[in-house]
């Protein structure tokens, strides 16, 4: 039976709080749970649950720690830096994912229907529509198993306060983000390709008859060639995404790599 660990020293109360910081720099970055939809006190509740599960297995006991409260305090941020440096690799898939639906929306013509929100403020229509279709392939294909696994793997891996900047961190930070565009780009591309191939033909059909109000035929025929090239190539933005969050795994180990390292 699950029973609360005991905390009989202020050394033990001292380790909780270091694995707390790195797991709420992790729930605070991964979009599933850190993402503003999600009320604060859920997030609050799920980062300290987890804390309670996986700090009786971490054993940590042996680790030694400052005795000044300055030094504590800054090996907190390290380990809430160590934990949001994690999170950063499922950010850039689902902030791909994001910038892919503001492009098709804005070429679909839906910019318009996120100037308000009374619920979320300025949201986006497609890009909340592919976000939350990316959450569903997360949770399906147990990517968020990849973390929990990544939670209890980092402290064998990266002892506590070892996050620090190196040029090898920065490079792989700068590399994670240009990917970002590129994949949006990717996901994108079939519904880019099908509403430039439409623009051309309604600039065909503007100079062939001028009678025509283009603008009143454009707007609900971009609306729907774009729902039917999104319909046609969802298989394949599954499929990508699916490629994106296998690749997760490796792009972690290698966070792992870096930080290992001696600064």
């Amino acid at each position: 039976m699950f029973q609360l660990p005991p905390f009989l020293s202020m050394q033990d109360f001292t380790l909780f709080t270091l694995v707390l910081g790195r797991l709420a720099g992790i729930f605070s970055a991964i979009p599933l749970f850190g993402g503003e939809r999600v009320p604060m006190n859920i997030r609050v509740l799920v980062t300290l649950a987890m804390t309670l599960v996986c700090f009786p297995v971490l054993k940590l006991s042996h680790v030694i720690l400052p005795s000044d409260f300055l030094s504590l305090l800054l090996m907190v941020i390290a380990e809430a830096l160590i934990g949001v440096t994690l999170g950063l690799v499922a950010q850039a898939v689902f902030g791909a994912v994001e910038f892919c639906g503001q492009v098709i929306g804005m070429q679909m013509g839906f910019s318009m229907s996120s100037l308000f929100d009374p619920t979320m403020g300025q949201v986006p229509l497609m890009a909340m529509f592919q976000t939350l279709v990316a959450t569903l392939l997360f949770l399906t294909l147990g990517a968020h198993h990849i973390f929990i696994k990544a939670m209890v793997d980092s402290y064998t891996l990266v002892p506590l306060g070892g996050w620090h900047m190196s040029g090898d961190l920065l490079s792989f930070l700068v590399t994670i983000t240009s990917g970002l565009f590129i994949l949006g780009i990717k996901l994108a591309a079939p519904v880019m390709v099908s509403l430039l191939a439409t623009t051309v033909v309604l600039g065909v059909m503007a100079r062939s008859f001028p009678q025509m109000n283009i603008f009143v035929v454009s707007m609900p025929l971009n609306i729907g060639i774009g729902f039917l090239a999104l319909g046609l190539s969802l298989l394949v933005f599954i499929h990508t995404i699916e490629i994106s969050f296998g690749g997760m795994a490796l792009q972690i180990k290698s966070i792992f790599k870096i930080l290992s390292q001696a600064p």
